[in-house]
């Protein structure tokens, strides 16, 4: 049987960090994943994801301006561009937008207060009834290539990476955590952190933890999110749209040019953690209900003037999200759990894994929001 300092469960974008962190700092490290690094199956996938300095809470925007200098290293290591800078704009009543142009202000990140007339006149593919802030800096990342890179990384330190290996219990023994697969194999592992996504809810019985450690924890709500995308207006081509993220009364929703995934020829838009409630992972079906699509295309015709309001293509998502929208990163023993990213920690992914590998050596805790013992900000997003 195997033995191994330190396992990684999970090979999306938070395992894949976590990984090769641990390994560059000189340990003995294995990344398992159940399927393959950036599953379909899991919450890491595809290639665009929003990356964006704004957020209400200072911690978070002050974070995304740390990871910066992480995402260009990665970038110079893997040889590829990650983040392609198009912009940002958000907007809506609820999405208060003179707040987060405070909070940039106070990160020092660049960015514009548009009066609605403005923006119009600006970004005319869009309709806009309020006050509109402008990131341009911002932009999409690449999520699947990302993960990629990073594993790359990872075994390029020295770290094994162990594909289809589906993990059905972990067992505290005296000299280290027996890890079983479903179908038997065997490791012995010094520690385990644990970055399973949405398929934690399913793992967690699975685990080593006492019962005070999980009635500590937060709830975890899994949801299968719904995406489409709708082709650009022939007066607004590729490579003319930011992202957005337009927040009012009913209406929760981003959107982003869609990347290689759409054909880069459309933008892709949901609404914002409206999905159907799973179990865990295991549980998703890949099904879009026919009301959502509905509604959807409904509101694209009415606030997306420079989209045609017929998608030509769909999926679904996962978000795991705890009740303050917080990441989970906290250590009982031998056990790490570092998850529920909440459906907005993919901008973060290289800074986080110096937090996970910190929390694995014992060199350092997470960051206050992030523990169980102290977690509990009024909204992350």
């Amino acid at each position: 049987m195997e033995t191994v300092s330190h396992v990684v469960i999970g090979a999306g974008l938070i395992g894949a960090s976590t990984a090769w962190h641990l390994a560059e700092r000189g340990h003995d490290v294995v990344l398992l994943e159940r399927d393959v690094p950036a599953s379909e199956f899991g919450s890491s996938h595809g290639s665009a994801r929003i990356f964006r300095y704004a957020y209400p809470d200072p911690l978070y925007a002050q974070l995304v301006v740390d990871s910066e200098p992480h995402w260009a290293r990665l970038s110079q290591l893997g040889g590829v561009e990650l983040i392609t800078r198009c912009g940002a704009l958000d907007h809506g009543e609820d999405r208060n937008p003179a707040l987060l142009a405070d909070v940039l202000t106070q990160v020092g990140v660049e960015h514009e207060l548009l009066s609605a007339e403005e923006a119009a006149a600006r970004f005319p593919q869009f309709a806009f009834e309020t006050e509109v802030l402008w990131q341009p800096t911002a932009g999409v990342l690449d999520a699947q290539t990302t993960v990629e890179t990073m594993v790359a990384a990872a075994q390029a330190a020295g770290a094994r990476v162990y594909t289809g290996w589906e993990v059905s219990s972990v067992v505290e023994q005296e000299d280290g955590l027996l890890i079983t697969a479903t179908d038997g194999r065997e490791l012995l592992a010094g520690h385990a952190t644990v970055a399973a996504g949405g398929f934690l809810p399913w793992l967690l019985p699975r685990l080593p933890l006492s019962e005070a450690f999980r009635s500590a924890l937060p709830e975890f709500e899994v949801t299968q999110e719904n995406a489409f995308h709708f082709p650009f207006g022939e007066d607004f081509p590729a490579g003319s749209w930011p992202t957005v993220i337009h927040k009012i009364e009913g209406w929760n929703s981003y959107a982003l040019p869609g990347g290689r995934d759409a054909g880069f020829r459309g933008l892709k838009l949901a609404e914002y953690h409206a999905g159907r409630a799973l179990p865990s992972a295991q549980d998703q079906d890949g099904v879009i209900p026919a009301e959502v699509r509905e509604r959807v295309v409904a509101q694209v015709a009415a606030l997306y003037p420079g989209l045609v309001p017929e998608p030509y293509a769909e999926t679904t998502c996962l978000f795991t999200m705890t009740p303050t929208e917080d990441f989970l990163l906290e250590r009982e023993g031998r056990i790490t759990l570092f998850s529920a990213c909440s459906g907005h920690g993919a901008k973060f992914a290289p800074l986080l894994g110096t937090f996970g590998a910190d929390v694995a050596t014992g060199a350092a805790e997470a960051p206050a929001p992030f523990r169980v013992v102290s977690a509990g900000s009024a909204s992350a997003k």
